[in-house]
């Protein structure tokens, strides 16, 4: 008997997608608060990086599944564009600390 994966029960990217946004936009609130200190870069570059390869893995599994699950496309194919929607976010905090 083979068994139907329901992507709606697939939180994780979700979870991923919001959790990083979160945790980057602390980061970048505390960098600039902290009048530029150097030190909060020490804790988020690394954050940065990690998220980054996290991401990556997330992007590839869910690209993954929205090729060989093409019912279920539509679905996968949101939670596709919430992971990659942090993109331009990570980008304008970038731009925002290198312009400081």
């Amino acid at each position: 008997m083979k068994t139907i994966h329901n992507p709606s029960e697939e939180k994780q990217s979700v979870e991923l997608a919001v959790g990083t946004f979160i945790i980057s936009t602390i980061l970048f609130m505390l960098y600039i608060i902290s009048n530029e200190n150097p030190t909060v870069l020490v804790i988020a570059w690394p954050f940065a990086l990690a998220a980054i390869v996290v991401n990556l893995i997330m992007f590839i599994h869910l690209m993954e599944r929205f090729i060989h699950l093409p019912h279920q496309r539509k679905e996968i194919g949101i939670k596709i564009l919430l992971l990659l929607s942090n993109i331009p976010i990570t980008f304008l905090y970038y731009l925002v600390v290198m312009k400081s």
